[in-house]
């Protein structure tokens, strides 16, 4: 059957594209006719998408529905849609939440329900995998570790490619999110600056918290010590990695 993803908003178009899409590799992408509300996660539907995701499985041909993200909206709906109409459902975790504060104890509510008839959840990492199976109460029989690949073919180091020359170079490429911890990453910045005369930030991706970076290197003028580079396609990507000494995620 064909592989078919669900999309409702990208940062290129806004939400201007309307119906299906043809990728390469067999994929369609169908962009939904859906509000989003906030960080590309739309409103709350209850059961009105329902029909026109039914549609969508029925003519695609779809077996398996694979859900990220427990704040998605989309997911957790169309995981209980999924499983409603008997089909095999899968979900992948990638973030760690906390328990004490009033938005993780909604996430995680809202998970342990979501999470209660899925055949299998997927974790990128050990820790992650314990962070679920705690928030949304699983046996850890049914929650796989499956880290985050990468294409060794493609993605090969390449020492005689460090630039700048004569400097610890520290690579970071990410959306600009909080969720990527950028808060965090403009405090430690000018700190590891001061202590070490040569180190070098580079810096690529794009998003809200970029504001935050031109501010700190305004505000600490380091503007010779960080580059930000902005958002890299992806085939420009291991330019940039192989620049570094060090990679920071």
């Amino acid at each position: 059957s064909s592989s078919t993803s669900s999309s409702f908003n990208d940062n290129e178009t806004s939400g201007l594209r309307q119906g299906v899409r043809y990728m390469t590799n067999g994929l369609k992408v169908y962009y939904l006719p859906l509000a989003v509300c906030f960080d590309q996660v739309i409103f709350p539907t209850l059961y009105a998408f329902f029909p026109l995701f039914r549609n969508i499985l029925i003519r695609e041909r779809i077996t398996i529905v694979h859900g990220h993200q427990g704040t998605s909206s989309l997911a957790n709906e169309c995981m209980l849609y999924a499983r409603c109409m008997g089909f095999r459902v899968c979900y992948t975790d990638h973030s760690l939440f906390g328990f004490n504060d009033l938005a993780s104890i909604h996430i995680n509510k809202v998970l342990k329900t979501t999470l209660s008839d899925v055949d299998h959840v997927i974790c990128v990492s050990n820790t992650c995998r314990e962070n679920l199976v705690l928030r949304a109460c699983l046996h850890p029989a049914f929650v796989s570790t499956i880290p985050n690949a990468v294409d060794t073919t493609r993605f090969t180091p390449d020492t005689s490619k460090r630039f700048p020359v004569n400097t610890i170079n520290v690579v970071l490429l990410s959306r600009l999110v909080y969720r990527k911890g950028i808060d965090l990453l403009v405090k430690v910045i000018p700190l590891v600056c001061n202590k070490v005369n040569n180190v070098y930030f580079i810096i690529g991706g794009d998003g809200p918290k970029k504001l935050l970076l031109e501010e700190m290197c305004e505000r600490y003028q380091l503007h010779d010590r960080v580059e930000l580079v902005g958002a890299v396609p992806h085939h420009k990507v291991r330019a940039l990695l192989v620049r570094g000494h060090i990679f920071l995620n």
